[in-house]
């Protein structure tokens, strides 16, 4: 296994975590590898508020940078209502449920009759 991804799977792993911990609803992961060159990962998860979603992401980035020393790109996180979190190998967003369903990102990034992976 290399080991850039070895750390996208660890990176992986502690956004997970770190979304269980605060409380995310509706999480689901997206394997992006061979199908996207941006990232390996992605995750899309929904906070029940702004106020939820903002805390999510901020508890996140400063999570990574603790444990894995470097910044995410951030954006949204004024709004509260969609939050977009780069980290480089694993990209996340978190919604509110209404920005969500609008959005449907996860429809355009599963195959058609697929599910996400929820491991």
């Amino acid at each position: 296994m290399a080991h850039s991804q070895s750390i996208s799977d660890k990176l992986l792993e502690r956004i997970l975590s770190s979304l269980s911990d605060d409380k995310a609803e509706d999480v689901v992961q997206i394997n992006l590898q061979g199908k996207s060159s941006v990232a390996d990962h992605m995750v899309i998860a929904s906070g029940r508020s702004t106020r939820q979603v903002a805390a999510m992401a901020e508890k996140l980035t400063d999570r990574i940078k603790q444990e894995f020393g470097f910044t995410s790109k951030v954006e949204g996180k004024d709004a509260g209502d969609w939050v977009l979190i780069d980290t480089g190998d694993v990209i996340v967003h978190i919604f509110r449920p209404e920005v969500r369903e609008f959005y449907q990102l996860e429809k355009m990034w599963l195959p058609q009759g697929g599910s996400a992976s929820a491991n």
